[in-house]
């Protein structure tokens, strides 16, 4: 495997489980929300609840050498943007030979642990028309705008603010995106199923975000179930879902939401 100035492959366990003879995943990983002081790289965490139960902390993100090479990134990104660029730009052209060489789809997630709109930064698709981008996001206005072909977007749910959660709903219905949801039980929990089907969320289908990481083919308009992991797993704010039992157990998932509707429209 080729060595990157700033992408990672082959370090992430789910992103491993899609990769094979079709694709292959390359992940940026910096220092998200404010670990480095003069940069916010995830401007909607406080909102969104995900500050402590960050992805930062899961895998190897609890090394500290891990957690030191992201923040040693993130600075390179707060003082010298312009070599930032240049090197990423270098290491997604890089990554794209090797794939290419061996008849595999590149797949690059350039927000692995931040919030950066790259649409902004670079032109994704005149610059690697062949590359395949996606990420998860939590800023909303991402997904009404016009994104470039090859980056594709799910947005992130949080009931930590019922006005953030509304608004993700909202964008949700009005523009076809998926959704993602974080859980703290395992889709494969039997709450999950009502007579022998799987559930919906908030009036949508349900699928398995943690079979692979591939979430530029999943079908639009389905929630992405994931489990809580790391930190997550400890997560009482709202941004991962079902940490109380309720007592309607014959309900398709553990937690149902207070938005319905009504709410969602009129929002």
């Amino acid at each position: 495997m080729s060595n990157y100035n700033l992408l990672s492959v082959g370090n992430n366990a789910k992103t491993v489980k899609g990769d094979g003879s079709e694709y292959l995943t390359a992940i940026l990983y910096l220092a998200p929300a404010d670990n480095v002081e003069g940069v916010n790289l995830c401007p909607t965490a406080e909102l969104a609840g995900c500050k402590k139960a960050c992805l930062y902390t899961a895998g190897r993100g609890k090394m500290s050498n891990v957690q030191a090479g992201r923040i040693r990134k993130t600075i390179i990104w707060r003082d010298n943007r312009v070599a930032f660029l240049q090197q990423i730009r270098e290491d997604i052209a890089k990554f794209q030979r090797y794939c290419e060489k061996r008849d595999i789809q590149p797949v690059v997630r350039l927000n692995g642990t931040s919030d950066i709109m790259w649409e902004n930064h670079i032109d994704l698709e005149n610059e690697f028309p062949d590359v395949q981008f996606y990420d998860y996001t939590k800023i909303i206005k991402r997904v009404y705008k016009t994104l470039p072909k090859n980056y594709h977007l799910t947005l992130s749910y949080s009931e930590a603010s019922l006005d953030y959660a509304r608004k993700v709903l909202k964008a949700h219905k009005e523009t076809g995106c998926n959704i993602a949801v974080v859980f703290h039980r395992n889709i494969t929990d039997n709450r999950f199923i009502i007579e022998g089907r799987m559930g919906t969320f908030a009036g949508s289908p349900i699928l398995d975000g943690d079979k692979d990481d591939l979430r530029f083919l999943d079908a639009p308009e389905h929630v992405v179930a994931l489990y809580a992991k790391g930190e997550a797993k400890k997560d009482k704010t709202g941004f991962v879902i079902g940490c109380t039992e309720y007592a309607n157990q014959k309900a398709a998932l553990i937690f149902i939401s207070d938005l319905d509707e009504r709410e969602i429209v009129n929002a």
